[in-house]
């Protein structure tokens, strides 16, 4: 029996994406905390725990668009036409947030407090925009073979633009965790205090998508809600209320690196309920991931890359962050 080329691109695609709401999630995170935290040598601190490695974290970014392109051009191109304006303004964010983080160390006293609103800012729009696209990809795109039917702004919903606010959250709590590990004294006392309200907004926001995405797609509500997949699909948002309340105990002891772990579970649950949803279909709700695959001789081609590449990958991401283990201090870091 041969390989299933479709089904293996399609967990590759999905692994890089989830590999980058882990990595650059709570690099995003902490940009969307700067509100909260007024002191420069904090923010200085903040933004030094990722420093030597946030750059890094976007080659999953990289990876997945430049897969999902190879394996399935089909709908790469139906999802570049469909979501063009929120991914160009989810790559100007980056942009920005990227030139921000630089200048915010090397310009003058006078200029410090625009970098840092700049940082904040091309923060939160990077992250509601990835949000916004997300919302649009669950809602589904009209197709005629490989032409995309529907408008320029058609991604503009109430449910995108939910997603968008709820992802903002979920970075919130990453970046909040995140900083529980790496940071001490007054400024891990905040976020250990941030992250408790930020993990009640979050599980409300996993709540009502969890509502919202059956009660507007007959197919997925059929998925979930019918005898026996209930009973298989259960333990997903059981554990998902499990692993929330276990967040919220261990912010009630002296937490480490326990809070973050459990927010990435967490953060996965959700990922594997939209996995579930939408399962085999990658343009909903009519194109699956056989009808958008690539020619196998091309499959199989690059997949012998993508099998070389992200060993690599995940060896010098590891190696990164164990050189830059431990607590960042003030004073200390990137300069």
């Amino acid at each position: 029996m041969g390989i299933d080329l479709p089904v293996v691109w399609a967990v590759i695609i999905a692994f890089g994406l989830m590999m980058y709401v882990v990595m650059d999630g709570f690099d995003l995170g902490i940009g969307i905390l700067f509100p909260f935290i007024r002191d420069r040598a904090d923010r200085d601190v903040m933004v030094n725990t990722v420093a030597p490695v946030w750059d890094g974290n976007e080659t999953w970014l990289v990876l997945g668009g430049a897969a999902l392109m190879a394996a399935f051009p089909l709908a790469y191109s139906v999802v570049l036409s469909a979501l063009y304006l929120p991914l160009v303004l989810m790559l100007l964010g980056l942009i920005w947030r990227g030139v921000a983080f630089e200048f915010r160390f090397k310009a003058d006293e006078h200029h410090k407090s625009f970098w840092d609103k700049a940082f904040m800012g091309g923060s939160y729009v990077a992250t509601f925009f990835q949000g916004v696209a997300l919302g649009a990809f669950l809602s589904g795109f009209p197709t005629d073979g490989p032409t995309y039917l529907g408008g320029a702004l058609d991604w503009i919903t109430p449910f995108s633009l939910f997603t968008g606010v709820g992802l903002l959250v979920a970075y919130a709590l990453l970046g909040s965790t995140w900083l529980i590990i790496k940071t001490e004294g007054d400024l891990r006392a905040r976020m250990v205090a941030l992250a408790r309200p930020i993990t009640l907004v979050l599980l409300a926001v996993i709540g009502v998508v969890s509502l919202w995405t059956p009660f507007e797609h007959p197919a997925i509500a059929a998925r979930w809600f019918t005898f026996p997949n209930i009973l298989f699909f259960s333990p997903v948002p059981i554990l998902v209320l499990l692993t929330a309340w276990a967040i919220l105990q261990t912010l009630e002891r002296d937490p480490h690196a326990a809070p973050f772990l459990l927010a990435l579970f967490l953060l996965f649950l959700g990922y594997s309920g939209l996995g579930i949803s939408l399962w085999p279909y990658i343009i909903p709700p009519d194109v699956t991931i056989r009808a958008a695959a690539a020619p196998p001789q091309s499959m199989g081609f690059t997949l012998v890359g993508a099998l070389f590449i992200i060993p690599i990958i995940l060896g010098y991401t590891a190696w990164s962050y164990y050189v830059f283990r431990g607590k960042v201090k003030a004073g200390e870091g990137y300069h």
